[in-house]
Protein backbone atom coordinates (compact mmCIF):
# COMPACT_ATOMS: atom_id res chain seq x y z
CA UNK A 1 0.00 0.00 0.00
CA UNK A 2 1.78 3.27 -1.14
CA UNK A 3 0.53 6.94 -1.21
CA UNK A 4 2.07 10.58 -1.75
CA UNK A 5 1.82 12.62 1.81
CA UNK A 6 2.82 16.31 -0.34
CA UNK A 7 -0.81 16.68 -1.07
CA UNK A 8 -2.37 16.18 2.54
CA UNK A 9 0.65 18.92 4.04
CA UNK A 10 -0.19 21.31 0.75
CA UNK A 11 -4.15 20.89 2.05
CA UNK A 12 -3.61 21.28 5.52
CA UNK A 13 -0.85 24.47 4.99
CA UNK A 14 -3.05 26.23 3.27
CA UNK A 15 -6.04 25.36 5.58
CA UNK A 16 -3.37 27.11 8.45
CA UNK A 17 -3.58 24.31 10.17
CA UNK A 18 0.24 24.25 12.89
CA UNK A 19 3.69 22.00 11.46
CA UNK A 20 2.59 19.86 14.70
CA UNK A 21 -0.56 19.26 13.53
CA UNK A 22 0.85 18.22 10.34
CA UNK A 23 3.56 16.23 11.25
CA UNK A 24 1.10 14.60 13.56
CA UNK A 25 -0.73 13.51 10.18
CA UNK A 26 2.06 12.42 8.41
CA UNK A 27 3.04 10.40 10.87
CA UNK A 28 -0.35 8.54 11.12
CA UNK A 29 -0.52 8.36 7.11
CA UNK A 30 2.79 6.64 7.27
CA UNK A 31 1.30 3.87 9.26
CA UNK A 32 -1.17 3.45 7.46
CA UNK A 33 0.37 3.10 4.21
CA UNK A 34 2.89 1.17 5.84
CA UNK A 35 0.66 -1.60 6.21
CA UNK A 36 0.97 -1.39 10.00
CA UNK A 37 -1.39 -3.36 12.19
CA UNK A 38 -4.16 -1.23 13.56
CA UNK A 39 -6.05 -4.33 15.22
CA UNK A 40 -5.19 -5.42 18.90
CA UNK A 41 -5.54 -9.14 19.45
CA UNK A 42 -7.37 -11.08 21.75
CA UNK A 43 -4.24 -13.35 22.28
CA UNK A 44 -1.53 -10.11 22.32
CA UNK A 45 -3.21 -9.22 25.60
CA UNK A 46 -3.71 -9.87 29.18
CA UNK A 47 -7.04 -8.22 30.85
CA UNK A 48 -5.39 -5.83 33.60
CA UNK A 49 -5.98 -7.18 37.11
CA UNK A 50 -5.38 -6.11 40.67
CA UNK A 51 -4.98 -1.47 40.60
CA UNK A 52 -4.18 0.71 43.48
CA UNK A 53 -7.61 2.58 44.03
CA UNK A 54 -8.68 5.99 44.44
CA UNK A 55 -10.37 4.66 47.92
CA UNK A 56 -6.93 3.54 49.73
CA UNK A 57 -5.09 6.39 48.53
CA UNK A 58 -3.23 8.73 51.46
CA UNK A 59 -5.71 11.58 51.95
CA UNK A 60 -4.62 15.34 50.45
CA UNK A 61 -5.49 16.17 54.09
CA UNK A 62 -2.04 15.50 55.38
CA UNK A 63 -0.63 17.62 53.29
CA UNK A 64 0.40 21.00 54.41
CA UNK A 65 -1.31 23.85 53.22
CA UNK A 66 1.63 25.30 51.13
CA UNK A 67 2.37 22.34 49.80
CA UNK A 68 -1.49 21.80 48.77
CA UNK A 69 -0.95 25.48 47.63
CA UNK A 70 1.83 24.44 45.33
CA UNK A 71 0.48 21.36 43.99
CA UNK A 72 -2.34 23.60 42.61
CA UNK A 73 -0.41 26.14 41.65
CA UNK A 74 1.58 24.08 39.27
CA UNK A 75 -1.77 22.26 37.94
CA UNK A 76 -3.75 22.89 34.89
CA UNK A 77 -7.44 21.39 34.44
CA UNK A 78 -8.16 21.16 30.25
CA UNK A 79 -11.48 19.86 29.33
CA UNK A 80 -11.69 18.45 25.64
CA UNK A 81 -14.50 20.71 24.21
CA UNK A 82 -14.64 19.86 20.53
CA UNK A 83 -16.96 17.25 20.04
CA UNK A 84 -20.83 18.69 18.12
CA UNK A 85 -23.08 15.85 19.26
CA UNK A 86 -24.16 15.31 15.67
CA UNK A 87 -24.64 11.52 16.79
CA UNK A 88 -27.83 12.98 18.88
CA UNK A 89 -28.81 15.58 16.08
CA UNK A 90 -27.20 18.68 17.43
CA UNK A 91 -25.75 21.16 15.34
CA UNK A 92 -23.27 22.86 18.03
CA UNK A 93 -20.64 22.34 21.14
CA UNK A 94 -22.08 19.18 22.89
CA UNK A 95 -20.83 21.26 25.98
CA UNK A 96 -24.07 23.61 25.28
CA UNK A 97 -26.25 21.10 25.29
CA UNK A 98 -28.45 21.71 28.75
CA UNK A 99 -28.07 18.78 31.77
CA UNK A 100 -30.26 19.92 34.78
CA UNK A 101 -32.42 23.15 35.77
CA UNK A 102 -31.24 24.71 32.40
CA UNK A 103 -27.70 24.36 33.18
CA UNK A 104 -25.20 23.17 30.28
CA UNK A 105 -22.24 21.16 30.47
CA UNK A 106 -20.12 24.34 30.23
CA UNK A 107 -22.41 26.15 33.23
CA UNK A 108 -21.44 23.30 35.41
CA UNK A 109 -17.81 23.09 34.24
CA UNK A 110 -17.53 27.50 34.77
CA UNK A 111 -18.71 26.96 38.37
CA UNK A 112 -16.74 23.81 39.04
CA UNK A 113 -13.51 25.72 37.79
CA UNK A 114 -15.03 28.94 39.87
CA UNK A 115 -15.71 26.92 43.32
CA UNK A 116 -12.30 25.19 43.58
CA UNK A 117 -10.74 28.42 42.91
CA UNK A 118 -13.02 29.89 45.91
CA UNK A 119 -12.51 27.17 48.06
CA UNK A 120 -8.78 27.08 47.62
CA UNK A 121 -7.92 30.51 47.17
CA UNK A 122 -5.77 29.86 44.31
CA UNK A 123 -6.18 31.27 40.65
CA UNK A 124 -6.36 27.61 38.99
CA UNK A 125 -4.88 27.49 35.24
CA UNK A 126 -8.09 26.52 33.07
CA UNK A 127 -7.94 25.91 29.52
CA UNK A 128 -10.80 24.06 26.67
CA UNK A 129 -9.32 21.99 23.61
CA UNK A 130 -12.07 23.76 21.08
CA UNK A 131 -12.74 22.70 17.77
CA UNK A 132 -13.15 25.32 14.55
CA UNK A 133 -17.05 24.42 14.81
CA UNK A 134 -17.68 24.69 18.78
CA UNK A 135 -15.05 27.79 19.30
CA UNK A 136 -17.29 30.87 18.60
CA UNK A 137 -20.52 29.06 20.05
CA UNK A 138 -17.76 28.50 23.00
CA UNK A 139 -16.57 31.96 23.86
CA UNK A 140 -20.05 33.60 23.82
CA UNK A 141 -21.71 31.03 26.21
CA UNK A 142 -18.24 31.76 28.61
CA UNK A 143 -18.89 35.58 28.64
CA UNK A 144 -21.00 35.37 31.47
CA UNK A 145 -18.07 33.89 33.39
CA UNK A 146 -15.98 37.10 33.87
CA UNK A 147 -13.76 35.70 36.59
CA UNK A 148 -12.73 32.41 34.66
CA UNK A 149 -10.50 34.55 32.39
CA UNK A 150 -10.38 36.04 28.77
CA UNK A 151 -12.74 33.88 26.82
CA UNK A 152 -9.87 33.88 23.70
CA UNK A 153 -7.29 32.76 25.76
CA UNK A 154 -9.10 30.11 28.11
CA UNK A 155 -9.48 27.82 24.56
CA UNK A 156 -7.07 26.20 22.04
CA UNK A 157 -7.97 24.48 18.85
CA UNK A 158 -8.14 20.90 17.82
CA UNK A 159 -6.38 20.54 14.91
CA UNK A 160 -8.43 18.91 11.81
CA UNK A 161 -7.12 16.30 8.99
CA UNK A 162 -7.85 15.54 5.34
CA UNK A 163 -10.25 12.31 4.73
CA UNK A 164 -8.43 9.93 2.97
CA UNK A 165 -9.79 7.97 -0.23
CA UNK A 166 -10.38 4.46 0.30
CA UNK A 167 -9.11 3.30 -2.67
CA UNK A 168 -6.49 5.90 -4.01
CA UNK A 169 -5.04 6.87 -0.65
CA UNK A 170 -5.49 10.32 -2.15
CA UNK A 171 -7.44 13.56 -0.24
CA UNK A 172 -10.92 12.73 -0.49
CA UNK A 173 -12.23 16.07 -2.03
CA UNK A 174 -15.79 17.53 -2.24
CA UNK A 175 -15.66 20.61 -4.26
CA UNK A 176 -19.49 21.25 -3.38
CA UNK A 177 -19.18 20.84 0.03
CA UNK A 178 -15.38 21.30 0.85
CA UNK A 179 -15.80 20.92 4.49
CA UNK A 180 -16.58 17.10 4.18
CA UNK A 181 -13.20 16.38 3.20
CA UNK A 182 -11.96 16.59 6.89
CA UNK A 183 -12.71 14.77 9.97
CA UNK A 184 -11.44 15.77 13.48
CA UNK A 185 -8.05 13.41 14.47
CA UNK A 186 -9.20 12.36 17.85
CA UNK A 187 -9.03 13.42 21.03
CA UNK A 188 -4.77 12.36 20.91
CA UNK A 189 -4.77 15.64 19.08
CA UNK A 190 -4.32 17.32 22.56
CA UNK A 191 -0.53 16.38 22.18
CA UNK A 192 0.17 18.32 19.15
CA UNK A 193 -2.05 21.09 19.93
CA UNK A 194 -1.61 21.62 23.16
CA UNK A 195 2.14 22.00 21.48
CA UNK A 196 1.43 24.13 18.41
CA UNK A 197 -1.10 26.30 20.20
CA UNK A 198 2.45 27.55 22.08
CA UNK A 199 0.29 26.56 25.80
CA UNK A 200 1.95 23.76 26.55
CA UNK A 201 5.24 25.45 26.55
CA UNK A 202 3.41 29.01 28.54
CA UNK A 203 2.29 26.42 31.13
CA UNK A 204 5.85 24.91 31.21
CA UNK A 205 7.13 28.70 31.83
CA UNK A 206 4.74 29.38 34.95
CA UNK A 207 5.41 26.57 36.86
CA UNK A 208 3.10 24.05 35.50
CA UNK A 209 4.04 20.27 35.54
CA UNK A 210 0.58 18.52 36.03
CA UNK A 211 -2.32 18.56 34.24
CA UNK A 212 -5.62 16.95 34.47
CA UNK A 213 -7.86 16.21 31.35
CA UNK A 214 -11.40 15.26 30.86
CA UNK A 215 -13.97 15.29 28.36
CA UNK A 216 -16.77 18.04 28.53
CA UNK A 217 -19.34 15.95 28.68
CA UNK A 218 -18.11 14.42 32.04
CA UNK A 219 -19.47 15.87 34.56
CA UNK A 220 -17.88 14.03 37.36
CA UNK A 221 -14.57 14.60 36.76
CA UNK A 222 -13.22 17.15 38.56
CA UNK A 223 -10.12 18.36 39.95
CA UNK A 224 -9.46 15.71 43.02
CA UNK A 225 -6.68 16.42 45.41
CA UNK A 226 -6.38 12.94 46.38
CA UNK A 227 -5.29 12.06 42.77
CA UNK A 228 -3.40 15.15 42.50
CA UNK A 229 -1.05 13.91 45.48
CA UNK A 230 -0.57 10.54 44.69
CA UNK A 231 0.07 11.57 41.17
CA UNK A 232 2.97 13.90 41.95
CA UNK A 233 4.28 11.47 44.38
CA UNK A 234 4.35 8.79 41.86
CA UNK A 235 6.98 10.48 39.69
CA UNK A 236 4.87 8.80 36.85
CA UNK A 237 4.57 10.04 33.37
CA UNK A 238 0.97 9.77 33.08
CA UNK A 239 -2.33 7.77 34.74
CA UNK A 240 -5.56 6.60 33.51
CA UNK A 241 -8.62 6.68 35.62
CA UNK A 242 -10.49 3.62 35.32
CA UNK A 243 -13.55 2.23 36.77
CA UNK A 244 -15.30 -0.95 36.78
CA UNK A 245 -17.13 -1.79 33.38
CA UNK A 246 -20.99 -2.49 33.87
CA UNK A 247 -23.38 -3.52 30.71
CA UNK A 248 -23.47 0.26 29.77
CA UNK A 249 -19.77 -0.05 29.08
CA UNK A 250 -19.32 -3.26 27.04
CA UNK A 251 -18.25 -1.31 23.62
CA UNK A 252 -16.23 1.32 25.38
CA UNK A 253 -12.26 1.11 25.42
CA UNK A 254 -10.64 -0.87 28.50
CA UNK A 255 -7.22 -1.81 29.76
CA UNK A 256 -5.02 -4.35 29.13
CA UNK A 257 -1.16 -5.44 29.55
CA UNK A 258 0.82 -5.89 26.46
CA UNK A 259 2.14 -9.57 26.51
CA UNK A 260 4.97 -8.90 24.67
CA UNK A 261 6.61 -5.62 26.23
CA UNK A 262 4.39 -6.41 29.94
CA UNK A 263 3.46 -2.46 29.60
CA UNK A 264 -0.35 -0.99 29.85
CA UNK A 265 -2.50 -0.28 26.37
CA UNK A 266 -5.53 0.73 25.52
CA UNK A 267 -7.42 -0.99 23.34
CA UNK A 268 -10.66 0.69 21.66
CA UNK A 269 -13.48 -1.16 19.64
CA UNK A 270 -12.08 -0.50 16.30
CA UNK A 271 -8.86 -1.54 16.95
CA UNK A 272 -10.55 -5.62 17.93
CA UNK A 273 -11.73 -7.78 15.49
CA UNK A 274 -14.80 -9.55 15.00
CA UNK A 275 -13.55 -12.89 15.93
CA UNK A 276 -12.28 -11.16 19.49
CA UNK A 277 -15.74 -8.85 19.69
CA UNK A 278 -17.00 -11.25 22.21
CA UNK A 279 -14.04 -11.03 24.35
CA UNK A 280 -13.77 -7.48 23.58
CA UNK A 281 -17.15 -7.30 25.65
CA UNK A 282 -16.90 -9.37 28.44
CA UNK A 283 -16.71 -6.93 31.69
CA UNK A 284 -15.71 -10.34 33.61
CA UNK A 285 -12.94 -10.88 31.80
CA UNK A 286 -12.10 -7.08 30.61
CA UNK A 287 -13.05 -5.51 33.80
CA UNK A 288 -11.30 -1.54 33.66
CA UNK A 289 -13.02 0.82 31.48
CA UNK A 290 -11.09 4.04 30.53
CA UNK A 291 -12.97 6.87 31.80
CA UNK A 292 -10.70 8.99 29.43
CA UNK A 293 -9.58 11.09 33.05
CA UNK A 294 -5.81 11.36 32.47
CA UNK A 295 -3.48 13.24 34.65
CA UNK A 296 -0.31 14.01 32.44
CA UNK A 297 3.54 15.74 33.59
CA UNK A 298 3.43 18.03 31.19
CA UNK A 299 7.69 18.32 31.85
CA UNK A 300 7.78 15.02 30.48
CA UNK A 301 5.34 15.62 27.57
CA UNK A 302 7.15 18.07 26.48
CA UNK A 303 10.60 15.74 26.62
CA UNK A 304 8.95 13.39 24.36
CA UNK A 305 7.94 15.31 21.98
CA UNK A 306 11.09 16.77 21.79
CA UNK A 307 12.68 13.61 21.45
CA UNK A 308 10.77 12.81 18.72
CA UNK A 309 11.43 16.03 16.78
CA UNK A 310 8.11 17.09 17.43
CA UNK A 311 5.51 14.27 17.48
CA UNK A 312 3.86 12.17 19.69
CA UNK A 313 4.09 8.35 18.95
CA UNK A 314 0.65 7.08 19.03
CA UNK A 315 -0.69 3.78 17.63
CA UNK A 316 -3.42 4.71 14.60
CA UNK A 317 -6.98 3.76 14.99
CA UNK A 318 -8.31 3.18 11.29
CA UNK A 319 -12.15 3.92 10.79
CA UNK A 320 -13.67 3.41 6.90
CA UNK A 321 -16.44 5.70 6.35
CA UNK A 322 -18.60 7.74 3.71
CA UNK A 323 -17.28 10.68 2.42
CA UNK A 324 -20.58 12.26 3.52
CA UNK A 325 -21.91 9.95 6.38
CA UNK A 326 -25.35 10.57 5.15
CA UNK A 327 -24.99 9.03 2.07
CA UNK A 328 -23.81 5.51 1.69
CA UNK A 329 -23.36 6.58 -2.39
CA UNK A 330 -20.52 8.72 -1.73
CA UNK A 331 -16.96 7.10 -1.77
CA UNK A 332 -15.62 5.35 1.13
CA UNK A 333 -12.78 7.39 2.98
CA UNK A 334 -10.33 6.44 5.70
CA UNK A 335 -10.27 8.75 8.76
CA UNK A 336 -7.31 8.46 10.81
CA UNK A 337 -7.61 8.77 14.83
CA UNK A 338 -5.72 8.87 17.87
CA UNK A 339 -6.77 8.39 21.30
CA UNK A 340 -5.13 10.54 24.13
CA UNK A 341 -5.21 7.14 26.44
CA UNK A 342 -3.14 5.09 24.11
CA UNK A 343 -0.30 7.36 25.72
CA UNK A 344 -0.25 5.01 28.55
CA UNK A 345 1.94 2.79 25.77
CA UNK A 346 4.26 5.16 24.53
CA UNK A 347 5.41 6.52 27.47
CA UNK A 348 7.76 5.56 30.12
CA UNK A 349 6.79 4.78 33.32
CA UNK A 350 2.99 4.83 32.70
CA UNK A 351 0.15 3.65 35.44
CA UNK A 352 -3.70 3.55 36.40
CA UNK A 353 -5.66 3.81 38.84
CA UNK A 354 -9.35 2.47 39.97
CA UNK A 355 -11.72 5.14 40.79
CA UNK A 356 -15.58 5.01 41.54
CA UNK A 357 -18.66 5.63 38.99
CA UNK A 358 -18.96 8.72 40.93
CA UNK A 359 -15.75 10.29 38.50
CA UNK A 360 -17.91 9.20 35.70
CA UNK A 361 -20.92 10.49 34.00
CA UNK A 362 -20.31 11.16 30.18
CA UNK A 363 -23.46 11.41 27.61
CA UNK A 364 -22.87 10.15 24.45
CA UNK A 365 -26.36 9.10 23.94
CA UNK A 366 -29.92 9.97 24.48
CA UNK A 367 -30.10 7.23 26.79
CA UNK A 368 -27.24 8.53 28.31
CA UNK A 369 -28.71 11.88 28.80
CA UNK A 370 -32.32 10.58 30.00
CA UNK A 371 -30.01 9.43 33.08
CA UNK A 372 -28.69 11.82 33.59
CA UNK A 373 -31.29 13.98 33.92
CA UNK A 374 -33.25 11.88 36.16
CA UNK A 375 -33.29 11.58 40.28
CA UNK A 376 -30.29 8.87 39.32
CA UNK A 377 -27.88 11.49 39.39
CA UNK A 378 -27.82 14.10 41.67
CA UNK A 379 -25.56 17.68 41.57
CA UNK A 380 -23.25 18.41 44.47
CA UNK A 381 -22.17 20.95 46.12
CA UNK A 382 -19.23 21.71 44.45
CA UNK A 383 -21.55 21.60 40.73
CA UNK A 384 -20.50 17.62 39.91
CA UNK A 385 -22.93 15.44 38.36
CA UNK A 386 -22.66 11.50 40.37
CA UNK A 387 -25.32 9.23 40.76
CA UNK A 388 -27.52 8.63 43.72
CA UNK A 389 -25.45 6.75 46.37
CA UNK A 390 -28.58 4.77 46.71
CA UNK A 391 -27.46 3.65 42.92
CA UNK A 392 -23.81 2.04 44.80
CA UNK A 393 -22.35 2.84 41.70
CA UNK A 394 -24.74 0.87 38.85
CA UNK A 395 -26.15 3.51 36.60
CA UNK A 396 -29.60 2.32 34.99
CA UNK A 397 -29.57 0.55 31.96
CA UNK A 398 -31.37 2.18 29.33
CA UNK A 399 -32.27 1.27 26.00
CA UNK A 400 -33.88 3.55 23.72
CA UNK A 401 -36.50 2.38 19.95
CA UNK A 402 -32.99 4.42 18.04
CA UNK A 403 -36.23 5.40 15.10
CA UNK A 404 -37.89 7.21 18.09
CA UNK A 405 -35.52 8.51 20.82
CA UNK A 406 -32.04 8.98 18.69
CA UNK A 407 -32.25 12.81 18.56
CA UNK A 408 -32.20 15.52 21.59
CA UNK A 409 -35.01 16.88 19.93
CA UNK A 410 -37.24 13.28 19.85
CA UNK A 411 -36.30 12.53 23.32
CA UNK A 412 -37.49 15.99 24.10
CA UNK A 413 -40.79 15.62 23.29
CA UNK A 414 -40.90 12.07 25.32
CA UNK A 415 -40.54 13.94 28.40
CA UNK A 416 -42.51 16.85 27.55
CA UNK A 417 -43.02 17.87 31.46
CA UNK A 418 -40.85 15.71 33.76
CA UNK A 419 -38.75 12.74 33.91
CA UNK A 420 -39.60 9.87 35.38
CA UNK A 421 -37.73 8.99 38.74
CA UNK A 422 -35.13 6.31 37.71
CA UNK A 423 -34.13 5.78 40.84
CA UNK A 424 -34.92 2.58 41.68
CA UNK A 425 -34.76 1.48 38.13
CA UNK A 426 -32.03 -1.31 36.87
CA UNK A 427 -33.43 -1.29 33.32
CA UNK A 428 -36.00 0.94 31.48
CA UNK A 429 -36.75 -0.52 27.60
CA UNK A 430 -38.73 2.05 25.45
CA UNK A 431 -39.90 0.78 22.01
CA UNK A 432 -42.33 3.00 19.85
CA UNK A 433 -43.15 6.50 20.37
CA UNK A 434 -44.45 7.60 24.04
CA UNK A 435 -44.52 10.48 26.45
CA UNK A 436 -44.32 10.68 30.15
CA UNK A 437 -46.72 12.09 32.44
CA UNK A 438 -45.70 13.95 35.33
CA UNK A 439 -45.27 11.55 38.26
CA UNK A 440 -44.12 8.87 37.10
CA UNK A 441 -41.98 6.63 38.85
CA UNK A 442 -40.43 3.64 37.34
CA UNK A 443 -38.35 0.19 39.72
CA UNK A 444 -36.41 -2.54 38.93
CA UNK A 445 -37.48 -3.84 35.20
CA UNK A 446 -39.70 -1.63 32.84
CA UNK A 447 -41.03 -2.04 29.52
CA UNK A 448 -43.00 0.25 27.30
CA UNK A 449 -44.05 -1.25 24.04
CA UNK A 450 -45.83 0.89 21.74
CA UNK A 451 -46.56 -0.29 17.92
CA UNK A 452 -48.67 2.45 17.20
CA UNK A 453 -47.82 5.43 15.16
CA UNK A 454 -49.24 7.87 17.55
CA UNK A 455 -47.56 9.00 20.41
CA UNK A 456 -48.87 7.11 23.98
CA UNK A 457 -48.56 8.87 27.33
CA UNK A 458 -47.68 7.00 30.24
CA UNK A 459 -49.88 8.01 32.97
CA UNK A 460 -48.82 9.22 36.34
CA UNK A 461 -48.23 5.94 39.18
CA UNK A 462 -45.10 3.57 39.79
CA UNK A 463 -44.23 0.71 37.24
CA UNK A 464 -42.07 -1.94 38.88
CA UNK A 465 -40.99 -5.16 37.18
CA UNK A 466 -43.25 -5.25 34.59
CA UNK A 467 -44.05 -4.57 30.51
CA UNK A 468 -46.72 -2.40 29.66
CA UNK A 469 -48.11 -2.62 25.97
CA UNK A 470 -49.58 0.51 25.04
Amino acid sequence: MTGDIAPFRTLMESDGQSEAAIRAFESAYAQLTSGQATMIPENGIIPASKLPELDGLKASSQLTEEDGGALLDATVVIKLNGGLGTGMGLEKAKSLLPVRFGSTFLDLIARQILHLRETHAKPLHFLLMSSFATRDDTAVALSPYADLGDTESLQFIQSRIPKIDAATLAPAICERQPDLGWCPPGHGDLYPSLFGSGHLDQLLEAGVRYAFVSNSDNLGATLDLDLLHYFAESDKSFVMEVTRRTAADRKGGHLATDKETGHFLLRESAQCADEDMDAFQDIDRHRFFNTNNLWLRLDLIKETLDSHGGLFPLPIIKNVKHLNPRDKATPEVVQLEVAMGAAISTLANTGAIEVNRSRFAPVKTTEDLFALRSDAYVVTDDYRLELHADRQGVPPNIFLDGAHYKLVDQLDRCLPDEVPSLLGCDLLEINGPVEFASGVILRGQVKFENANADRATIAPGTYEDTTVIL
